[in-house]
């Protein structure tokens, strides 16, 4: 168990209990893993209500146009609010330690910085430089297609995504999907149950399965179905930056 400490507009606000052990089983398990209560309602409201606010994003994308879904998100710009800076800053090392034995496992000759301006760094010499945390808004109707968030040359294998609405009160349906593709076999879907304030870490694209030859790779992709009522926000932290 080890804590996160937790910064809103330069003042440290307080510390989040992370039990990595039970993070690295899941992962290694299942490809996601949830922390339940990882943000308390209040700040899930302060990072909501940043969506009007369109000074703190570098770009807004509407799904439709894309052929995405039906909804739309917002790019966060640098520098980022201190909330979602200390997220992304203070998560990384725990999950680097993840990703560098994933890799090897899998026989990726690719390890990672042990902090996150290291990685950064790396992102930044290969011109990718724009900052990837996202908030995302659905209303009646909307939904995000199965996807992986793969900007660059240079990705970071696990992402958070925090629910900071609360469901059957604040929206109806709206539940984040994983599904997983294991060779010659077909896809599995999961639906990953959050309330507010929950988080779930899971692999962007790929992670090892133990088989009886040893490690394999599976494909993993994530999304959101039909939000049948009221209105959802999440945020979304991506450790690698875009071309």
């Amino acid at each position: 168990m080890s804590s996160v400490a937790i910064a809103n507009d330069g003042a440290r606000v307080g510390e989040i209990s992370v039990d990595w052990a039970h993070v690295g089983t899941d992962l290694d398990a299942k490809g996601f893993a949830t922390m339940t209560q990882f943000l308390t309602p209040e700040a899930c409201r302060e990072i909501a209500v940043m969506y009007d606010d369109d000074r703190r994003f570098r770009t807004r994308v509407v799904m439709a146009r894309h052929g995405f879904g039906s909804g739309e998100y917002k790019y966060f710009t640098y520098p980022l609010p201190d909330r979602i800076e200390s997220l992304r800053t203070m998560l990384y090392p725990e999950l680097a330690r993840i990703a560098n034995r994933w890799n090897m496992e899998m026989g990726i000759d690719v390890q990672y910085s042990k902090t996150h301006a290291g990685f950064l760094k790396r992102c930044h010499e290969a011109g990718q430089t724009r900052p990837t945390p996202l908030l995302l808004q659905y209303v009646p109707g909307d939904y995000n297609c199965l996807h992986q968030d793969l900007y660059g040359e240079h990705v970071f294998p696990l992402q958070v995504a925090i629910l900071l609405s609360e469901p059957d009160r604040d929206f109806e349906g709206g539940e984040f999907i994983l599904t997983e593709q294991r060779p010659r076999m077909q896809s599995r879907a999961v639906v990953v149950p959050l309330r507010q304030g929950d988080a779930v870490v899971f692999a962007v694209s790929h992670r090892p399965v133990r088989g009886t030859r040893g490690a394999y790779r599976v494909n993993l992709r994530h999304g959101v179905s039909e939000i049948r009522a009221g209105k959802r926000h999440s945020v979304g932290i991506i450790f690698h930056d875009a071309k």
